[in-house]
């Protein structure tokens, strides 16, 4: 019996203060970590084509894609660290020590909380675009929107450091046994983290894109209805709307994979098992697969930039003077 025991235990040796192996059949374990790390995979590579993209076309590097590259930037994080590991908890036990469980907490809230104010900063993007069309060239500038993404960036590291302070000063501080990496926030820190991360955003994704759809209903019955000479001057204002709709769908699927993680917690996370919190938490994770996956359904530049960078004419001399339009 002691040997059946000491074989479920993560560290056999440490008997009284080890945590017992997650329990999974083996077959059912290692088909579900496949699928998940090609996700993760997917989600890494993904976000670099739109990164690569973004960052090498010069045609691409409008204000609006701007605000894609740093959105990319979060979304690979998410792929290149935080899915890995988070199948690497579920299925095995934590071996790599409490400081390196604080820091990978850290750095996946920073890359999540980092998302979701990229969301907001879209919304507001396509506010002004669409409901300000004339001043949208002089208020959202590139060097602008370098600034609010910095701003972005910089309070998520703010913000994270805040809600993750007790575990980032005693790094193991909550684990009850050798071989977890658990993460738990105290009741203000936590109501602090779901207003900031989660009810404020989309408050505020909800009011900027209704305006936005109530003027772009009214400028597309206008197209419909009005005399040719009001549709040739409108005909600027259709690539904003198509791009309107593109990014709403984009703010659409974050809240479909943001919000059941955050109601379920909101409602009573407690009553949830470690599987069915590890699932949700993917879900999560899964919108950074999600982005790109949008970007080349919608956007014929990012296929076009792809093409290039896949089959290396990127290395050419003045690729970065391709015409991806």
């Amino acid at each position: 019996m002691e040997v059946q025991d000491g074989a479920d235990l993560c560290f056999p040796l440490l008997h009284n203060s080890s945590c017992r192996k997650p329990a999974a059949h083996w077959s059912e374990g290692v088909l579900l970590n496949a699928v998940l790390s090609l996700v993760s995979t997917a989600t890494a590579a993904l976000n670099l084509l739109v990164i690569i993209s973004v960052s090498h076309f010069r045609q691409l590097q409008t204000p609006t894609n701007n605000l894609l590259l740093s959105l990319a930037a979060s979304d690979f994080l998410v792929g290149l660290l935080s899915m890995p590991v988070a199948i690497y908890k579920q299925s095995s036990c934590w071996a790599l020590g409490d400081l390196l469980c604080s820091l990978y907490n850290y750095v996946s809230y920073i890359a999540t909380s980092a998302s979701v104010g990229h969301m907001v900063f879209i919304s507001a993007d396509r506010y002004v675009a669409i409901c300000d069309p004339l001043r949208y060239p002089s208020r959202v500038t590139v060097a602008r929107v370098r600034v609010c993404v910095c701003a972005c960036w910089l309070c998520s590291v703010l913000h994270c450091a805040y809600i993750l302070m007790e575990d980032l000063a005693e790094p193991g501080r909550h684990h009850l046994c050798s071989g977890e990496c658990v993460i738990i926030i105290n009741y203000v820190a936590g109501t602090v983290d779901l207003v900031v991360t989660f009810v404020a955003p989309i408050a505020a994704i909800f009011v900027l894109y209704s305006r936005v759809f109530v003027v772009a209903v009214v400028q597309a019955r206008a197209v419909r209805s009005h005399v040719h000479a009001v549709r040739a001057r409108l005909t600027a204002k259709r690539s904003e709307l198509k791009a309107a709709r593109t990014l709403g769908v984009l703010v659409v699927v974050f809240l479909m994979c943001f919000c059941p993680y955050y109601c379920v917690f909101l409602v009573g996370g407690d009553l949830l098992n470690a599987s069915s919190e590890f699932y949700l938490l993917f879900l999560l994770y899964f919108n950074s697969c999600v982005n790109p996956l949008i970007y080349a359904l919608f956007y014929p530049w990012f296929r076009k930039a792809t093409r290039i960078i896949v089959t290396l004419q990127i290395l050419r001399d003045r690729s970065s003077e391709a015409n991806v339009l």
